[in-house]
This record gives C-alpha cells, structure tokens and sequence, in this order.
C-alpha cells in the first residue's frame, strides 16, 4: 500500500488507485458477504475531453475588420484572441500561440481568409473556408515594430507601415516580402530635420492603385507614386495625425488630428487644407481658432448616389465635457448627431454597400466596437436607431457570480421560459434585419434541451438556451426587486455586511420539473420562486427571519479525557412551526446596545406586481445575533415535493416549510451530532474570539481546511492589511473552497492532508477569519428517499447534510399526507443519528438504486398555481403523493440502494440500509477537487470531477473505476473555480474570462460529432460587379487607373528582401483544416491530394536548389578559368 501511495503523489497515476480500491474491498466484504456485482457499460473509450464553443462578448477587444461580401465580422483581442461573427448561431473562436495583442485585421475580401498583425511584430494568415480557422502562413518581422497594414480589394499585396517609417509589401500567397520597400528619408522633404515618426496610416487612391497615401504619425501625409518611386505631393500640419480617410472619386482626403481637428485635402493642393473643422469646439467671436478637443481617433469618409457625404467619427469631445460618455459623431450635410456610448469606444467600422473603394459607398450601418459591448447603428432611419443584438454578447452586464448547467431538460421549459422572456425585451430597435449574416449554420445533431442558469453581483438571473452549441437568453429574473434600495450611501442600512452588491447571488438550486427556484445571496438571504404565466400583485411579500448562531458554553476545560461540554441549544430545535414573521422593526439591539435580531436587507412592504415569470414565493433572511453578522449561506437545496428549503452556513443548519412559511430546523452544526459529536471541540465564545491568540497562529501552519466557503466578506475588517481586492478574492474563495489553513484545536483534524494549502497566500491574515474557519461549515445538501438508519427496512424521506470536515448526517423527514393536511399538519424533522466519515470536506451526494440506476430526488410536475382550482383538480390534489422517476419508488423490501459521496480528497459508495463502503476511490492525494457531478451518460451514469491541478476526472458508478483523468487547465484565478460544472450527456462549462463562457466535452461521441455541429464560415459567392467607368471616362481616360502590382512588386522586378527583416513560419492549418475537414473518402483524397502538394513544393524547393547549385558551381569554374589565364604567364616574383 505503501508503494501504491508513493506512486499516487508523484504522478496521480488513476490505474493504481483502482486496484488499491479493490483490495479494500475484499478487505472490507468477507468473501461471503459480497455487494451483488452490477453491469457497468462505461469504459474510458466513452470518454474524451475538447473543447466545443466559446460564448459571450471578447474580453479587452482591441481590432476589427468587416467582409463585406461575405458579411463576417471578426474581433480581435489583447490576448491574442479571434472571434468571428456571422449570422446569429454562426460563431467561432481561435487563439493565437503567442498571446500577443491583436492590432489589426484585414479580410481578403471574399477569399475565405484574414490577416492579423499582433503586438509582437508577426503576421499571421488564417484561413477561414474550414469550421476550425487556422494559420496557414506566418511572418515574423525582426528588425521593425508593425504599426499599420493596408490590403487593397482584390490585392494580393499587402502593404505593412513600421514605426520607424518604412513601408514594406509582402505578398498574401506565399507570404513572403518583397525587395520594394518605401523608405522615410525618401517619402519625406530632403530639408526636413525631424524623423515623421511611426506610419499611422496606408491607402491607395480609389481611382489610382499606383498613388499611395501615407500618413506618418507627425502630421506628414505622403502621395507615393509606386511607379517612379518618389513623392508625388507632401501635406503637412502642425497636430499629430490619427486617422485618414478617401473622398471615392480620390480628388480628396480627410486626416482627425490629435487637437479634435478635421483636416480636407485636394490631393492637388498640398499647400494647406481647403476646409478644417471642429465638430465639437466652440466657435470663438473675432475669427479666433477654436479651443483645442480631445483627439479625433477615427475618421471615415462615406460618399452616397442621392446626397451628402456621412463622415463619421469617434472622440474629439471638448476638454471641458467632464464625465461625459464617450460619443460617435454622425456628420451629415449639416446636421450632427451624437451618440453616446456606455463604454469606451475601441474601433468602429462603416458597413457600405460595395467592397470597390472607387464607387459611392452607400452606408447603411455603422458597427462600433465598445470596451464591453457590441453595437450596430442603422444609417438608413432617423433617430440613427441601433440594431438589436442577436449574439449572447450580454453574459457580463453585471459579473458573474455563479451559475449552473443543465442538459436533458424537460422539453416544455425552454418554450415557457422564451414566453415570458420576450415580454422584457427593450423597444425602440430598428426594425431591420441584423446585416451581418454571414455563414451558415452546422447541423444539429444533438436534440436535447439545455439550459445554462447564471447568477450575478448585481442580484439578477439570467436562463439562457444552450441547446446544440448555442447560446440565447431566455429570461431575466431581478431578485432585488422585493428588497428596499437605498438612494444613497447616507441611507444604507448600517446592517450591511458588504461594502457593494449587497444582492450578489451565490449559489442557485433550481428543480427543472417543478420550476421550482431557490437562490441564496450574499447578505445571506435566501429566496423562493415560484413559475407562473400569470401576472399577479403580492400585497405582502411573505418573509423568515432566521437567528441561526454558532455558540458554545465557555467552560475552562483542563486539558484531558474530560468529556467536552454541552452544547447551548440555540434557536428552536424542535421541528414547531414558527408563524409567519410579518415585517419586523429593523431597529432591535441587544440590551449592550449590539445590532441583534436584525437582517442585513429591508424587504419592502408596499405591495409588489410580479410579471409572469418567477414570483417570490418567500424571502429567508438570517439576523444578526448580539453584534455578529450572520454568516454567508455555503449550501443550498429545494424540494418541490416535500414543499422544503434547507440551507446551511459555518454556524449551522436550517430548514423552511415554504408551503406553510415555518421554520422546522434552526441548529448549530455541533447540535446536529447530539452526542455522537467525534470532534473535542474547544470551549470558545465568540466574544473571546475576536482577542487574537497566539496559540491559535501556531496551530493552523502547515494544516489544511477542508472548506473556505464560510467566510463573510467582512470578516477580515479588523485586519489593516486586508486591503479591497484581498476581500473581493476572499468572495471568490467561497464557492472554490481554495485556501486551505485552519486554526482548529490539533484533535480536531481528522486525516487531513498537509500539504493542502496551495492556495494559502490569498488568505485574509484576519484573526476574526481564522475563528470562523475553525467552525464546521454545511457544504452539501440532498434531499431523497432512502434508507435513513440501519434498521430501516424500507426507504423514507430524508435530508442528507454533508460538512467541511467530512461528516455525513441524515435527517429524518417525517411529511403529512398531500392535499389539504399537507397544509395543516406540520412536518416532523429528527436527526436519525447516522454519521459517515470521509476525508475531506463533502462535495456531492447521491443515489443509486439495485440495478445502478440513478435515484433523482422527488419532485412534484409544474402546475399553475395563480388559477382557481376545479373541485376534479382538488381530489387528485388530495391524492397527490411525492414522485419519484425511478424503478426504485415501489421498492421491494429486500432492495438495497447505494449512496455516492464524494469529498473535496475522495469518493465513496456505501450500501444501504447496511451502511457498509462497498467501494472508495481516494480521487487526489495532493491537490483537491473543486467541483464533482454525477451524471448520466450513454444510458449509464458516472462521476466526475474537477481538481484544482487542473485535472478533469470520471469514475464509473458504482464501482469508481477510473475512466478519463486528463490535465485541462491550470486554475489560475477564482472565477473557474466558482464556475466550473458537470453536466449530463458529457458537457461541461466555466467562466474563461469576465465576459465569456467555456463550454467542453468530455464525451467521446461528441467531439466526433464536434465537426458536422459547428458552423460554415465561407460561403462561395460571385464578387459584386464592378462600378462602370461610363463611355466619355473610358475615352479620356478619367476612370480607375489600374497597376500591375506583379510587375511592380515581383521577384523580377524588386528582387528578394534582406532575409534578417522578416522570418517566415509554415503554420499548421494547411493539413489541420483537411484533418477537420471531412471523414472518410473525401477526407482521405484532401490529405492525400494536400500532401502531394507538399511533396511537389518540397520537389520544387529541391530542383531550385539544384538549379542554385549549379549555377553556383558554374560561376565558380568560371573564376578558377580567369584566375588561371590572368596568372598563367607570370612569374612568381611577378605575384
């Protein structure tokens, strides 16, 4: 055993552990007393971990680029990101190796392919006729920094601006430079002392591809003639130039400037500008210059058939517009509009009819990319209304805070969340179709429902559809809608137990059949809804308060065998129903003068119009007790059966009857042991608590927690070195349980693994914290029907209630009849006595029944509750029983069931009623699991889990056989932590980034199906025609000048680049796409076909080498010959 653990540590190795799980069987079951094997059908070739879909809007956006005849959008970000954008559910993600910022994209128009320039000087080309992008060329250059990249329609010579001022060209095919390169000293005055600085700006004139605009970030602007190599006009102006933009007929240019100034040029009259304007600087008397704006950052330039030019720009506020939004200014003719933004604008693009920069252009749509958001504008209409937004670009509007998935839902959910969903959608949207439609969809071979619900810091839910690897919001539930808002600091409440969103949401239990939804928030409220489709008004919104406290008598014990004192009883643990609480006087204290009985929020007591949708059927709120805040709510659970809520916290446990509005339950996690408590806990007060203690520092190096979720965001305020952003992570810590010290008495420590502590240094150095990780915290909850106590000889109702320190206890539910008595009686609640012991604190629970089927909690169907009820409706009322979905409802007594448990170091499944371990699985020795599912797949059901170390796992049910153990992903921040979640038919999620939701397989069958379900990017499609140059422009030559770029560009011509400015890099999309591409006989033809292609430019590379060779060889023979003639005669003194 000792080997086996060795091995385990070093490398986790999963084979291992099964056959040390299987010698503890035997050692624990005689061979006479077997548990009755059960088929398993999973083996780990069912399973196989990739990612499918990125959803949400790009975090920190930096560049964008529009197709305009395939009307795809692509953004890039500053973490190397790509996000394409076609029509809605037409999405794909890409990332760049490097990292590296994304500073610009350019489309070959129509070809299926994209350029991007990163902030590390590379170049890289996509191609995008694949579902999957990849690189197919990459240039890096060495000796230049890249600031600007120009790629004219129908061009494969892309023009790349540098920040010492050069222009080099590389060709788009082969990627590779070309020997014409513009130099600075040559564009600019020969008498020009100062260097014009990095090329900001690179054009060719829309009727004359052999003229090239070149705006230099000084104020210089440069018309290039390609031909003869030199400047044909230089314009110059005293402000730094941001942006330049054409006049279609190419007879004139626009240049913003740094001073909020736009600049009109003749190409003709590069004296000065004929018109400057500031479109938002006052116009001062006496003909003085206007005061000095902001920088205009952009400016573009859009001609149209039936009237005045549009030109559109972003900045150029006046100084003096403090804490104004930003705004994108709408010139036209002579009237501006503008709009203000809700962020910082990053870029924008004007969507135009034609692709051909020499024929009006036709605006129809202005798409501006925001810090945070995504925004279409309609030129066409008046009012300039914005598009609405069919993309789930909406995730972040207020962070998230947790959420859950769900896959195999009811198939009725998703129709009726949509129903009261679109009731909320905003008006005032043009009434056109979102133009960019790019694409084409994947087919969708998944069927099932799938619902993803997020909670969020600012107290709202949203239900989104997920189903087959999209994304759209269904419906958007406010919580904060039953509490009073305070209008201003002055007016909080001083019972506030957090500094900002006080109605944060933090854990979410939600039952698909019954609707039923039960959210705990941050002020450690609890809420109960109900789903209806009818609009009700609530003339009072039913309420709880619950006095939930940790306490225990504080008696010097000598240290010794001595017995450890009782318990104080706190709060009513008998199962009486207390009466409903009306609205309580908020201003209760304790005879000291402490904040005691009262609830950190104030719900409001006016009446409340709920919408169709989720009702609060009853707001929980814990109290504080003689000066203590209560403590946030770890765990959570409903059941729509039972008609009962239980939540828990690192003080205790509590239980509602929500159908009667009665507390059942309120006890100290220690109460619920009785006398069965393994713990010798120290006798402490929390008034003493608050001391710091020196013993308490020595004991808790070097241990580990089993659980942080316990800790309230306050709890570090006596600490001065608990600054806002090491509360703000302690937040986070909650739910990922991550920092692992514990100051808990040494007898206190039952297996807990030592080296646990890897996320130790985000810990809160406060004493009052410690205290409170020193408590049992109630960290799983379930709700089932089952075998309460060893004896039983058939299942009943219960609770099982796991802790942070690896207890399991149940609880005995003794329920009423249905129907009236249901209503009348109360519900008896006993603590059965059953403890079971795990390492680690408990994660999940479940049930599985003899044949290893999957026992899902009782639940009662969805049914309308705001509509009278026939007197047929009451008798089946009357005769209403709790259902249970599995063959294990009408049990035979002699029908065992198994319980799954699983712990942040372990798994185990115990036989019930005998309460015996049939099989354990220790699932990570050093590390810890931050999230573990069980859940049903391919007929069949499993276990999986997700550990801190980055390795995703499953287990088969019920023998925890290990089927997949791969390393994913490093946890680097909280937020994966408190987001990640398993759900059924192999799908799994995380929050990547602030703004942006994972999603992964880890189904085998899926990634196959991966290939057909994602979306088509490229669509083959005739490019528009082209403008016609009209009889009289043919004949005198006054239409759009071509160039033979080739000739110009090509080896022949400019001959080859210095090698040492640019490196090349075959990229891997060349045999990747084909790889992606197709199965089967077309698949095998692309890569055979793809890897002659190789072949014959490997030969081709070869034979030109040769020729090389050769003629090297040649040239050197012809040398020796001359050498040998010139010296032939002479004589060697002649040397």
């Amino acid at each position: 055993m000792r080997k086996f653990n060795i091995r385990k540590v070093l490398d986790g190795l999963t084979a291992g552990s099964s056959s040390a799980s299987q010698q503890q069987q035997q050692q624990q079951h005689p061979a006479g007393n077997r548990e009755p094997e059960i088929q398993e059908t999973l083996q780990s070739e069912h399973f196989q971990l990739c990612k499918t879909v990125r959803h949400g809007f790009p975090y920190q956006p930096s560049a964008l680029a529009f197709d305009p005849v395939q009307k795809i959008l692509a953004v890039g970000t500053q973490t190397g990101a790509l996000r394409l954008f076609g029509r809605p559910g037409v999405e794909c993600y890409c990332q760049h190796d490097s990292g590296a910022a994304v500073i610009q994209l350019q489309f070959l128009i129509n070809e299926g392919a994209l350029v991007s320039a990163l902030a590390d000087d590379t170049l890289h080309l996509w191609n995008l006729r694949q579902k999957r992008p990849a690189i197919l060329h990459s240039l890096k250059f060495c000796r230049e920094r890249v600031t600007f990249c120009h790629l004219p329609f129908q061009s494969k010579w892309l023009y790349v601006g540098t920040e010492r001022g050069n222009i080099h060209i590389v060709n788009v095919e082969s990627f590779t430079l070309s020997g014409y390169v513009i130099m600075w000293n040559k564009a600019i005055e020969l008498s020009s002392k100062s260097h014009p600085g990095p090329v900001v700006h690179i054009s060719d004139n829309p009727m004359d591809e052999g003229k090239l605009l070149i705006g230099f970030e000084s104020g210089t602007v440069v018309l290039w003639d390609l031909k003869s190599k030199k400047a044909d006009y230089r314009y110059t102006y005293d402000e730094a130039i941001h942006s330049v933009a054409w006049h279609h007929e190419g007879k004139q240019f626009i240049c913003s400037h740094s001073d909020g100034t736009l600049t009109i040029w003749n190409v003709r009259s590069p004296a000065k500008p004929i018109q400057t304007i500031t479109p938002h600087g006052k116009q001062l008397k006496d003909g003085k210059k206007p005061e000095p704006c902001k920088p205009i950052l952009k400016v573009e330039f859009k001609t149209t058939r039936s009237g005045e030019p549009f030109i559109i720009l972003s900045g150029g506020l006046s100084y003096d517009t403090v804490g104004r939004r930003p705004c994108l200014t709408v010139m036209h003719g002579k009237s501006t509009a503008v709009l203000e933004m809700d962020y910082s604008i990053v870029d924008f693009l004007t969507l135009c009819e034609t692709p051909y920069p020499n024929d009006f252009q036709e605006p129809y749509a202005v798409v501006v990319l925001l810090e945070k958001d995504l925004v279409l504008i309609d030129l066409a209409q008046n009012g300039y209304p914005i598009f609405e937004n069919p993309y789930p670009l909406s995730i972040h509007e207020s962070p998230v805070t947790c959420c859950e998935y769900f896959a195999d839902c009811p198939v009725d959910l998703i129709p009726a969340l949509y129903s009261v969903g679109a009731r909320q959608k905003r008006q005032g949207y043009s009434k056109k179709e979102w133009p960019i439609n790019g694409g084409n969809w994947g087919l969708g071979v998944q069927s099932y429902p799938e619902i993803i619900i997020t909670g969020h810091a600012d107290g709202s839910v949203k239900f989104w559809d997920a189903s087959a690897i999209t994304l759209q919001v269904l419906y958007k539930l406010k919580t904060s809608k039953v509490f009073e808002k305070s209008r201003n600091k002055d007016d909080r409440p001083n019972t506030d137990i957090v500094d900002e969103d006080p109605y944060a949401i933090q854990i979410i239990s939600w039952c698909p059949e019954s609707r039923m939804l039960c959210i705990a928030g941050v002020s450690a409220h609890v809420i109960i809804y109900r789903f209806s489709k009818q609009e009700v008004i609530t003339e009072v919104i039913p309420m709880l308060e619950v006095r939930l406290l940790y306490e225990i008598n504080d008696v010097e014990s000598p240290e010794g065998e001595q017995a450890p004192p009782l318990p104080t009883p706190v709060g009513g643990a008998t199962p009486q129903p207390m009466p409903p609480q009306s609205h309580p006087s908020t201003s209760s204290s304790s005879s000291d003068g402490l904040r005691d009985n009262v609830p950190c929020l104030r719900v409001k007591n006016s009446p409340l119009k709920q919408s169709p949708g989720y009702q609060t059927e009853l707001v929980i709120q814990l109290v504080w007790v003689g000066g203590e805040p209560p403590q946030q709510i770890t765990s959570l659970a409903v059941n729509s059966s039972y008609g009962l809520v239980v939540f828990g916290n690192c003080n205790g446990i509590a239980m509602v009857d929500y159908l009667q509005k009665a507390v059942l339950l309120n006890l100290g996690t220690i109460e619920l042991y009785g006398s069965n408590d393994p713990y010798r806990r120290e006798p402490r007060s929390p008034r003493k608590s608050r001391q710091p203690s020196g013993g308490l520092c020595d004991i808790s190096e070097g241990t580990a927690v089993p659980e942080d979720r316990c800790k309230s965001p306050t709890s570090g305020s006596s600490s001065p070195h608990n600054s806002d952003d090491e509360q703000k992570m302690n937040n986070f810590i909650e739910k990922a349980k991550m920092s692992r010290k514990l100051s808990l008495p040494t007898d206190l420590k039952p297996d807990l693994d030592i080296k646990d502590n890897s996320f130790s240094r985000s810990r809160s150095s406060s004493v009052t914290s410690i205290d409170k990780e020193s408590r049992e915290a109630i960290s799983a909850l379930h709700f089932c029907e089952t075998f309460t106590r060893k004896a039983d000889s058939s299942p009943s109702p219960c609770l099982w209630v796991g802790t942070t320190l690896g207890t399991v206890l149940v609880i005995a539910l003794n329920l009423p009849p249905g129907g009236e008595q249901r209503l009348l009686q109360p519900v008896i609640v006993s603590p059965s006595g059953t403890i079971l012991r795990l390492k680690g604190a408990i994660l999940r629970m479940a049930f599985l029944d003899t044949t290893g089927c999957l026992v899902p909690p009782a639940y009662e169907s969805w049914r309308e509750h705001n509509v009278p009820e026939e007197k047929d409706e009451k008798e089946k009322l009357k005769k209403r029983r709790p259902v249970s979905v599995s063959p294990s409802s009408s049990q035979e007594i002699s029908e065992n069931q198994y319980a799954v448990i699983c712990s942040e170091k372990q798994a185990k499944v115990i036989s019930l009623p005998t309460q015996n371990c049939a099989y354990k699985q220790n699932i990570t020795e050093t590390s810890f699991v931050l999230r573990g599912d069980i859940v049903a797949l391919s007929n069949s059901i499993c276990l999986a889990c997700f550990c801190a170390n980055g390795h995703i796992m499953t287990f088969s049910l019920p023998s925890l056989r290990p089927l997949l153990d791969v390393y994913y992903l490093p946890l680097t921040n909280m937020r994966i932590a408190r987001t990640f979640c398993f759900t059924n038919n192999g799908q799994a999620l995380y929050l990547v980034s602030p703004t942006e939701i994972q999603r992964l397989t880890y189904s085998q069958e899926t990634c196959e199906n991966l290939q057909e379900m994602l979306g088509e990017l490229f669509t083959p499609l005739e490019a528009p025609e082209a403008p016609n140059r009209g009889f009289f422009k043919g004949l005198f030559g006054g239409g759009a000048q071509s160039l033979d770029r080739e000739e110009l560009f090509g080896e022949s011509s400019s001959g080859k680049a210095s090698r040492s400015l640019a490196q090349h890099i075959p990229g891997p999309g060349g045999i990747e796409g084909v790889k992606g591409a197709a199965s089967g006989v077309v698949g095998e033809l692309a890569r055979a076909r793809l890897a002659l292609d190789e072949r014959g430019q490997k030969l081709g590379d070869l034979e030109e080498r040769t020729a090389a060779m050769l003629s090297s060889a040649d040239s050197f023979s012809k040398h020796a010959h001359e050498m040998m003639l010139k010296y032939k005669d002479k004589k060697w003194y002649q040397f």
